[in-house]
């Protein structure tokens, strides 16, 4: 049990000896009030809704590292060919409530625009971290109006950052290549996923799109890193991958 004083949250993981879920499929318990009910750890909606929720049982209890390590091999991998990070302009894709914008900002990124699905996500980083954004869009990428596009676009961004938004089915490939879009020639990619999520047999549709994205030069691989992401409700640890890459400077050649 974990608690949360200010805001009177006590948080309960599912009792030893049940089976191990799917990583979609977890959950805990949330108890407020001395009333308890269940929320799937993907039920982002509603754990933004609560403030301190997200932090409190990713960052404590199942010791989530993914925005530091992601942003931190980012900054890593830019100062060692002689990049400044200050120079960034990056769009966060899968922004939540700005734990990822927040590294941004620590390592000292000149603009970031934070994009998710979800309204409630938006509302979170407003509410929890409101200098970090200097814009924040909640929007499908998939169906993007023209005015957000234009928007979007005169950005002028240089780098796309994504932790802990792909797989699952919470964003599909075809977000992740419009935010792709977005970005400059020459700009950096830094995002993580799933380790499973990058092998042959994977159908998310991730692994076919970055195999091709690799293959033809339209992502150029700067570092890769496993780590244990966080670690399973049942106190197992989860492995993804983190790559940093680049765009090229031109488009590439044609197969």
């Amino acid at each position: 049990m974990s608690t949360l004083s200010e805001h009177q949250l006590e948080v309960h993981l599912p009792r030893a000896g049940r089976a191990a879920l799917e990583q979609d499929e977890e959950y805990f318990e949330v108890e407020r009030d001395g009333h308890r009910h269940k929320v799937r750890c993907h039920d982002y909606g509603e754990i933004y809704s609560i403030p301190g929720l997200y932090e409190l049982i990713f960052a404590e209890v199942l010791s989530c590292r993914s925005p530091s390590v992601v942003i931190g091999l980012l900054e890593e991998t830019m100062r060692e060919e002689e990049h400044d990070p200050g120079d960034l302009r990056a769009v966060d894709l899968g922004a939540g409530n700005g734990m990822v914008g927040e590294e941004l900002a620590r390592i000292g990124a000149e603009e970031i625009v934070g994009v998710d699905l979800l309204e409630e996500a938006k509302e979170a980083a407003e509410r929890d971290r409101p200098e970090v954004y200097d814009d924040y869009h909640a929007v499908d990428l998939t169906e993007l109006e023209a005015e957000v596009r234009d928007e979007l676009e005169e950005r002028s961004f240089n780098c796309l950052s994504c932790v802990a938004a792909l797989g699952f089915g919470d964003m599909p490939p075809e977000a992740f290549r419009t935010a792709y879009d977005l970005v400059d020639p020459g700009g950096w990619i830094a995002f993580n996923i799933r380790d499973r999520f990058i092998e042959r047999e994977d159908a998310s549709g991730f692994a076919r799109m970055l195999d091709r994205m690799f293959s033809s030069g339209e992502l150029i691989e700067r570092e890769r890193l496993r780590y244990q992401h966080r670690l399973s409700v049942k106190g197992d640890p989860i492995h993804y991958v983190a790559i940093v890459a680049r765009k090229p400077t031109a488009r590439p050649a044609a197969a």
